[in-house]
Protein backbone atom coordinates (compact mmCIF):
# COMPACT_ATOMS: atom_id res chain seq x y z
CA UNK A 1 0.00 0.00 0.00
CA UNK A 2 1.41 3.45 -0.77
CA UNK A 3 2.36 6.06 2.16
CA UNK A 4 0.08 8.15 2.97
CA UNK A 5 0.46 12.07 3.85
CA UNK A 6 -1.23 13.48 6.28
CA UNK A 7 -1.86 17.53 7.13
CA UNK A 8 -2.44 18.40 10.87
CA UNK A 9 -3.20 21.72 12.08
CA UNK A 10 -2.70 22.36 15.48
CA UNK A 11 -0.05 20.29 15.77
CA UNK A 12 1.86 21.27 18.62
CA UNK A 13 -0.13 20.12 21.32
CA UNK A 14 -3.16 18.42 22.60
CA UNK A 15 -5.53 16.19 19.97
CA UNK A 16 -3.05 17.58 17.13
CA UNK A 17 0.13 16.17 18.52
CA UNK A 18 -1.31 12.80 20.14
CA UNK A 19 -2.70 12.05 16.74
CA UNK A 20 0.54 13.50 15.06
CA UNK A 21 2.55 10.72 17.32
CA UNK A 22 -0.20 8.17 17.00
CA UNK A 23 -0.04 8.35 13.02
CA UNK A 24 3.62 8.76 12.84
CA UNK A 25 3.97 5.01 14.27
CA UNK A 26 2.15 3.79 11.36
CA UNK A 27 4.54 5.06 8.71
CA UNK A 28 1.69 8.41 7.82
CA UNK A 29 3.85 10.96 5.91
CA UNK A 30 3.17 13.86 8.13
CA UNK A 31 3.11 17.84 7.55
CA UNK A 32 2.87 19.85 10.77
CA UNK A 33 1.06 23.00 11.11
CA UNK A 34 1.30 25.52 14.31
CA UNK A 35 2.55 28.99 15.57
CA UNK A 36 5.25 27.60 17.69
CA UNK A 37 8.39 26.88 15.10
CA UNK A 38 10.44 25.55 17.75
CA UNK A 39 7.80 23.08 19.57
CA UNK A 40 7.21 22.19 15.95
CA UNK A 41 10.74 21.51 15.35
CA UNK A 42 11.34 19.92 18.55
CA UNK A 43 8.07 17.59 17.85
CA UNK A 44 9.59 16.71 14.11
CA UNK A 45 12.91 15.70 15.65
CA UNK A 46 11.03 13.32 18.14
CA UNK A 47 9.45 11.97 15.16
CA UNK A 48 11.95 11.52 12.66
CA UNK A 49 12.60 8.10 12.98
CA UNK A 50 9.19 6.82 12.45
CA UNK A 51 8.27 9.05 9.44
CA UNK A 52 8.96 11.76 6.91
CA UNK A 53 8.23 15.11 8.49
CA UNK A 54 7.52 18.62 6.75
CA UNK A 55 6.75 21.47 9.43
CA UNK A 56 5.20 24.64 8.60
CA UNK A 57 4.58 27.61 11.09
CA UNK A 58 1.56 29.74 10.18
CA UNK A 59 -1.30 31.11 11.75
CA UNK A 60 -4.72 29.56 9.86
CA UNK A 61 -6.18 33.10 10.31
CA UNK A 62 -3.54 34.43 7.92
CA UNK A 63 -5.00 33.53 4.34
CA UNK A 64 -2.59 34.97 2.53
CA UNK A 65 0.05 32.82 4.15
CA UNK A 66 -2.13 29.84 4.27
CA UNK A 67 -2.52 29.33 0.43
CA UNK A 68 1.48 30.57 -0.39
CA UNK A 69 2.20 27.59 2.52
CA UNK A 70 -0.01 25.43 1.06
CA UNK A 71 0.37 26.06 -2.49
CA UNK A 72 4.22 25.01 -2.76
CA UNK A 73 4.72 22.35 -0.34
CA UNK A 74 7.67 20.35 -1.31
CA UNK A 75 7.24 17.54 -3.86
CA UNK A 76 7.09 14.43 -1.38
CA UNK A 77 4.45 16.15 0.34
CA UNK A 78 2.24 17.79 -1.88
CA UNK A 79 -0.34 14.89 -2.58
CA UNK A 80 -2.11 15.17 0.80
CA UNK A 81 -4.56 12.21 1.68
CA UNK A 82 -5.97 13.30 4.86
CA UNK A 83 -6.74 16.72 6.78
CA UNK A 84 -6.90 17.19 9.93
CA UNK A 85 -8.69 20.49 10.60
CA UNK A 86 -7.82 20.45 14.48
CA UNK A 87 -6.57 23.79 15.12
CA UNK A 88 -9.21 25.85 17.45
CA UNK A 89 -9.64 28.05 20.29
CA UNK A 90 -11.65 29.07 23.02
CA UNK A 91 -11.05 32.47 24.77
CA UNK A 92 -12.90 33.73 27.80
CA UNK A 93 -15.84 32.24 29.47
CA UNK A 94 -18.35 35.46 29.87
CA UNK A 95 -21.73 36.37 29.18
CA UNK A 96 -22.61 37.77 25.90
CA UNK A 97 -22.58 41.65 27.06
CA UNK A 98 -19.53 40.93 29.02
CA UNK A 99 -17.55 39.39 26.27
CA UNK A 100 -14.06 41.06 24.80
CA UNK A 101 -14.51 41.13 20.91
CA UNK A 102 -11.47 40.25 20.19
CA UNK A 103 -12.07 36.95 21.94
CA UNK A 104 -14.87 36.97 19.61
CA UNK A 105 -12.47 37.76 16.23
CA UNK A 106 -10.49 35.24 17.65
CA UNK A 107 -13.12 32.25 17.79
CA UNK A 108 -14.33 32.98 14.70
CA UNK A 109 -11.36 34.00 12.78
CA UNK A 110 -8.97 30.46 14.06
CA UNK A 111 -12.68 27.91 14.34
CA UNK A 112 -14.25 28.72 11.34
CA UNK A 113 -12.25 31.05 8.65
CA UNK A 114 -9.33 29.25 9.17
CA UNK A 115 -10.98 25.83 8.91
CA UNK A 116 -12.19 27.10 5.56
CA UNK A 117 -8.64 28.55 4.31
CA UNK A 118 -6.78 25.78 4.56
CA UNK A 119 -9.90 22.71 3.44
CA UNK A 120 -10.24 25.42 0.48
CA UNK A 121 -6.04 25.23 -0.28
CA UNK A 122 -5.63 21.43 0.13
CA UNK A 123 -9.25 20.48 -1.79
CA UNK A 124 -7.67 21.01 -5.24
CA UNK A 125 -5.63 18.11 -5.48
CA UNK A 126 -7.75 16.30 -3.89
CA UNK A 127 -10.57 16.77 -6.26
CA UNK A 128 -7.99 16.10 -9.19
CA UNK A 129 -6.77 12.51 -8.15
CA UNK A 130 -10.74 11.57 -6.90
CA UNK A 131 -9.69 10.86 -3.51
CA UNK A 132 -9.09 11.95 0.15
CA UNK A 133 -10.11 12.29 3.92
CA UNK A 134 -10.71 15.87 6.02
CA UNK A 135 -11.45 15.42 9.47
CA UNK A 136 -12.92 18.50 11.02
CA UNK A 137 -12.66 18.59 14.96
CA UNK A 138 -15.65 20.17 16.13
CA UNK A 139 -17.06 19.89 19.92
CA UNK A 140 -19.92 18.58 22.16
CA UNK A 141 -19.90 22.58 22.31
CA UNK A 142 -21.54 22.23 18.44
CA UNK A 143 -24.41 20.06 19.79
CA UNK A 144 -25.26 22.13 22.02
CA UNK A 145 -25.35 25.64 24.09
CA UNK A 146 -24.11 26.45 27.09
CA UNK A 147 -24.60 29.36 29.97
CA UNK A 148 -21.22 31.81 28.89
CA UNK A 149 -20.51 29.80 25.94
CA UNK A 150 -21.99 31.95 23.56
CA UNK A 151 -19.66 32.95 20.97
CA UNK A 152 -17.42 29.46 21.73
CA UNK A 153 -20.78 27.62 20.42
CA UNK A 154 -21.45 29.61 18.12
CA UNK A 155 -18.46 28.60 16.10
CA UNK A 156 -18.28 24.96 16.63
CA UNK A 157 -21.57 25.30 15.64
CA UNK A 158 -20.89 26.72 12.33
CA UNK A 159 -17.81 23.60 12.16
CA UNK A 160 -20.56 21.05 12.18
CA UNK A 161 -22.37 23.01 9.82
CA UNK A 162 -19.24 23.64 7.32
CA UNK A 163 -18.62 19.86 8.01
CA UNK A 164 -22.35 18.79 6.59
CA UNK A 165 -22.08 21.15 3.66
CA UNK A 166 -18.43 19.54 2.89
CA UNK A 167 -20.06 16.31 2.99
CA UNK A 168 -23.30 17.37 0.92
CA UNK A 169 -20.50 19.25 -1.84
CA UNK A 170 -18.32 17.07 -2.10
CA UNK A 171 -20.61 13.82 -2.49
CA UNK A 172 -19.41 11.68 -5.75
CA UNK A 173 -15.93 13.21 -5.56
CA UNK A 174 -14.39 10.22 -3.71
CA UNK A 175 -13.48 12.40 -1.09
CA UNK A 176 -14.67 11.12 2.68
CA UNK A 177 -15.62 13.91 5.31
CA UNK A 178 -16.42 13.82 9.16
CA UNK A 179 -16.16 15.44 12.27
CA UNK A 180 -14.86 14.31 16.12
CA UNK A 181 -16.53 15.92 18.45
CA UNK A 182 -14.72 15.91 21.94
CA UNK A 183 -16.15 16.62 25.12
CA UNK A 184 -13.64 17.03 28.24
CA UNK A 185 -10.18 16.60 26.97
CA UNK A 186 -7.32 17.35 29.45
CA UNK A 187 -4.98 19.55 27.40
CA UNK A 188 -3.96 23.06 27.39
CA UNK A 189 -7.71 24.09 26.11
CA UNK A 190 -8.72 25.69 29.19
CA UNK A 191 -5.21 27.36 30.38
CA UNK A 192 -5.91 29.33 26.96
CA UNK A 193 -9.77 30.04 27.35
CA UNK A 194 -8.76 31.61 30.70
CA UNK A 195 -6.12 33.03 29.66
CA UNK A 196 -2.87 31.67 31.34
CA UNK A 197 -4.65 31.05 34.90
CA UNK A 198 -3.40 27.44 34.98
CA UNK A 199 -5.08 26.77 38.71
CA UNK A 200 -8.41 27.84 36.99
CA UNK A 201 -7.41 25.72 34.13
CA UNK A 202 -6.82 22.49 36.41
CA UNK A 203 -10.17 22.74 38.48
CA UNK A 204 -11.95 22.05 35.21
CA UNK A 205 -10.83 18.36 35.58
CA UNK A 206 -10.93 17.81 38.63
CA UNK A 207 -13.26 15.47 40.34
CA UNK A 208 -13.26 12.83 37.46
CA UNK A 209 -11.33 11.21 34.68
CA UNK A 210 -10.95 13.40 31.74
CA UNK A 211 -10.40 12.11 28.21
CA UNK A 212 -7.11 12.45 27.17
CA UNK A 213 -5.68 13.80 23.57
CA UNK A 214 -4.45 9.92 23.07
CA UNK A 215 -8.01 9.21 23.17
CA UNK A 216 -9.32 11.28 20.70
CA UNK A 217 -6.13 10.31 18.28
CA UNK A 218 -7.57 6.68 18.51
CA UNK A 219 -10.90 7.60 17.56
CA UNK A 220 -9.49 9.86 14.44
CA UNK A 221 -6.91 6.72 13.39
CA UNK A 222 -10.21 4.25 13.32
CA UNK A 223 -12.11 6.81 10.86
CA UNK A 224 -9.26 7.31 8.41
CA UNK A 225 -8.67 3.50 8.64
CA UNK A 226 -12.01 2.13 7.04
CA UNK A 227 -12.55 0.30 4.16
CA UNK A 228 -13.16 2.88 1.35
CA UNK A 229 -16.83 2.47 1.12
CA UNK A 230 -17.14 3.53 4.88
CA UNK A 231 -17.88 6.92 6.04
CA UNK A 232 -17.71 7.96 9.72
CA UNK A 233 -19.56 11.50 9.15
CA UNK A 234 -19.87 12.32 13.06
CA UNK A 235 -18.88 11.16 15.81
CA UNK A 236 -19.18 12.66 19.91
CA UNK A 237 -17.01 11.30 22.35
CA UNK A 238 -17.30 12.16 26.17
CA UNK A 239 -15.81 10.65 29.08
CA UNK A 240 -17.70 8.35 31.16
CA UNK A 241 -18.46 11.17 33.97
CA UNK A 242 -19.49 13.64 31.14
CA UNK A 243 -23.50 13.21 30.42
CA UNK A 244 -23.46 17.42 28.53
CA UNK A 245 -21.06 20.20 28.70
CA UNK A 246 -22.48 21.35 32.26
CA UNK A 247 -23.46 18.06 33.77
CA UNK A 248 -20.59 16.03 35.20
CA UNK A 249 -20.36 13.98 37.51
CA UNK A 250 -17.45 15.05 39.82
CA UNK A 251 -16.57 13.25 43.02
Amino acid sequence: MQQRTALITGATSGIGLATAQLFAQHNIKLILCGRRQERLQKIAAELNEYTQIHTLSFDVRDKKTVFDLLGSLPDAFSEIDILINNAGNAHGLDPIQEGSTSDWDAMLDINVKGLLYVSKAVLPKMLERKQGHIINIGSTAGKEVYPKGNVYCASKHAVDAINQGMRLDLNGTGIKVGVVNPGLVATEFSEVRFKGDTSRAENVYKGFTPLQAKDIAEVIWFAVTRPPHVNIADLTVMCLDQASSTIVNKR
